[in-house]
């Protein structure tokens, strides 16, 4: 991407600003005949009035209910005009309309004052109420587009930026629409922006993107933000790969100096931990950290891979996504649908055939397991919104009600994915439960109640249409063929994002089931080339696991130096996050040697082997693991507590563990005290102590009066540390 100069200011002299006279095509702004959407609503959505806290609430607010964001004019005119027996405005005398009153603050609003009298919007509310409060014409032009100018821009650190939007109506009439449009950023520690479209940038760098909405339409302003180092150095910016071409350019771009390669070590916990969700053992680590061989990181991963807890931690991701549950499922059925997920990934099962076989399951639930998922997911609508935010990273629950506030999506996109699922359903038969195709594939629009033909997400079915005639192999089949498609945007994207932000800490495109347009990746060609090389290795997982872990930014230290201490999102360090409860869990139980008894799973099970999110456990439910109830990642809760943080120090449970006299500190505490302290570091932090470490170790155990109890002290404290509770 291009980015003028931080000088560049928005200047066209062919646009005026709201209240400006500007001629265009249509004339002049004064000329053109009121129109209730194209003039009062964006009033009502700037002000607040439409939104979900207000009157744009379900119920409405206080007896007046708005359309949220307005996407029902004529249901708002009614609202205003006619509801109430029409008391709301009164044309002779406007500026005694309730619906000015209110807003002004003449009366009491449990709103607040939300506009004065000296607003020009104010003006424009009394002059359509004075004219009788007009609806408008199916005629008058409607908005096509809004741009923002400027659309990118370098600048430095503290800066500011105005914006101004100009929207475009169908009969080529452009306008200054800024003082009436709402503005949000996708990162408020890169850049704040206020109701007006200044934009103000904070004091770390990066990319960030700022959204202006109109009307529906939106558009995204774009700002690079470099570092304060004068200059960079080259050191460090070796390529392995792709990813690290296409890092290292951002890099550079940003006057960010990425953080030097890891050692040995910590390669090893890291890779272990994002491929298997286990620590190495000791003895592993040893194996490892002795090698001599210039591949051994290459040759590890490729071990790893055919590990059967790859199968299980990959199972349980994407358990968590596809809501593996066994309140709604049943244990038998639950445990069928888990092991079809899990034994997708312990074949390495294409990704493009994973999606294939979920979205066309049909037959006996007992042969075609992946048929589950509709039963856990039982709407039509929200299998439309749960598998396009699986599947595509595309959240569309709000074009159900309304025109999504900061996409493209519409009522029409989300009701057209819905006739896909229309034609599912259960019955039982002598094999039991029997998914089955029935119905038509078409859904009701609830505002127009006209019939919608399934449709993909902004994308047409076939070359040159929008709807399908009713296929034989059944709509679920043509959404599938749509959605694996090498030619498709999302899905290969999707995919990829999620895998990325699994290794790397976050998504280019951050939530990771988030993809808009006002949301973009913080590298775009960096998604590109990771969702065309998937594409590219027939949508294999282990592929672009190989091609992440051996890139460089991978390989990357967590500490940060002066240049990088404020990047949060450009991978010029490996950030480090909180282990998963599972993980954790695990990692406690093994590094003390004491398995855990979890109810009704085998007696030696993992917590990355639980495929029953219902399982009941206090700690994993204390460290975030999530209950299934939605697709969102963000339900897996992983920011630190401070209870979490009680619960490792004082927990009596852990405390036990710790202390068991057929766990792995008992065993330890025959060893001298040297070997002893190797063995706990490698088994807390998969390397050997320092000597520093070492010696206060030694020393610590040779003044103690307990010597197992001094062994329990320092495991307590190396359980207790960063090192271990975190990725790094």
């Amino acid at each position: 991407m291009l980015f003028v100069a931080a000088s560049v200011r928005a200047t066209d002299p062919e646009v005026a600003r709201v209240g400006e006279p500007r001629t265009s095509a249509a004339g002049n702004s004064a000329d053109r005949p009121l129109n209730f959407e194209n003039d009062i609503i964006p009033i009502l959505t700037r002000y607040g009035c439409n939104t979900s806290g207000c009157h744009g609430k379900a119920e409405g607010q206080n007896g007046f209910k708005l359309s949220v964001f307005g996407f029902d004019p004529k249901a708002d005119h009614l609202a205003i005009t006619a509801e109430a027996r029409g008391r709301r405005i009164f044309p002779t005398v406007p500026d005694q309309s309730l619906f000015l009153q209110k807003a002004s603050g003449g009366l009491p609003h449990g709103g607040g004052v939300r506009l004065t009298p000296d607003r020009p919007e104010y003006e424009t509310l009394r002059r359509w109420i004075s004219l009788g409060a007009p609806i408008g014409s199916d005629s008058d032009p409607r908005i096509v587009s809004i741009r923002l100018n400027p659309q990118v821009a370098q600048l430095g650190m503290k800066q500011t930026q105005p914006l101004r939007v100009i929207a475009t109506f169908t009969d080529g009439y452009e306008k200054d629409v800024t003082d009436l449009a709402t503005f949000q950023s996708n990162n408020e520690g890169l850049a704040r922006v206020d109701d007006q479209g200044l934009v103000t940038i904070g004091s770390a760098p990066g990319d960030v993107a700022i959204m202006a909405s109109y009307l529906g339409a939106v558009d995204v302003f774009r700002a690079l933000v470099p570092g304060q180092a004068e200059s960079i150095s080259d050191v460090g910016m070796v390529d392995a790969n792709v990813i690290d071409q296409l890092v290292h350019a951002k890099l550079r771009q940003l006057k960010l100096q990425p953080s030097s390669a890891v050692d040995d070590a910590t390669f090893l916990r890291r890779v272990y931990l994002d491929i298997l969700g286990t620590l190495p053992t000791p003895n592993e680590a040893k194996q490892f950290l002795s090698n001599p061989s210039p591949d051994r990181r290459t040759a590890l991963v490729e071990r790893l891979f055919a590990r059967p807890e790859y199968a299980d931690y990959w199972g349980l991701k994407w358990s968590d996504v596809l809501r593996v549950n066994r309140l709604q499922l049943g244990r038998k059925h639950a445990h069928m649908y888990y092991r079809w997920i899990r034994d997708s990934f312990a074949e390495n099962k294409p990704l493009d055939r994973f999606a294939e076989e979920l979205l066309t399951a049909e037959g006996p639930v007992n042969e075609q397991p992946a048929a589950l998922f509709y039963k856990v997911v039982s709407d039509p609508k929200q299998m439309a919104s749960t598998l396009s935010q699986a599947l595509l990273g595309i959240r569309i629950d709000c074009a159900q009600c309304h025109h999504h506030p900061y996409d493209r999506w519409g009522q029409d996109d989300y009701y057209g994915m819905q006739a896909f699922f229309n034609e599912v359903a259960f019955k039982t038969s002598s094999q039991g439960e029997v998914l089955v195709k029935t119905g038509t594939g078409k859904a009701i629009h609830p505002r127009t109640q006209k019939t919608v033909a399934p449709r993909a997400l902004g994308e047409p079915m076939v070359p040159d249409s929008q709807t399908l005639s009713t296929p034989s192999s059944g709509w679920r089949s043509e959404l599938s063929r749509w959605i694996i498609d090498k030619r498709n945007p999302f899905f290969a994207r999707n995919m990829a994002n999620r895998i990325w932000a699994h290794f790397m800490g976050r998504g280019l495109v951050e939530p990771v089931d988030d993809v808009r347009m006002t949301n973009p990746p913080t590298n775009p060609e960096l998604l590109d080339a990771l969702a065309n090389y998937l594409i590219d290795n027939d949508f294999d997982q282990q592929a672009l696991i190989r091609l992440i872990t051996s890139s460089n930014t991978y390989q990357r230290a967590c500490q940060p130096n002066p240049s990088n201490q404020n990047d949060q999102q450009n991978y010029s360090r490996y950030p480090m996050t909180q282990l998963g409860a599972e993980v954790l869990f695990d990692a406690v139980c093994q590094t003390t040697g004491v398995a855990e008894k979890f109810a009704g799973v085998p007696e030696g099970s993992r917590a990355i082997q639980l495929w029953d999110s219902q399982v009941p456990h206090y700690f994993l439910q204390l460290f975030g693991r999530p209950m299934r109830t939605t697709a969102c990642e963000c339900e897996r809760v992983a920011e630190p507590t401070v209870s979490q943080v009680l619960h490792m120090l004082n927990s009596p449970e852990i405390q036990s563990k710790l202390s068991h006299d057929g766990g792995q500190l008992a065993r330890l505490s025959e060893l001298d005290n040297e070997p002893l302290i190797e063995e706990l570091s490698l088994m807390f932090f998969s390397r050997l102590p320092n000597p520093d470490e070492k010696r206060m170790g030694i020393e610590y155990l040779q003044k103690v009066a307990d010597r197992r109890r001094g062994i329990e002290d320092l495991a307590w404290g190396m359980m207790n540390s960063l090192e271990f509770l975190f990725k790094h």
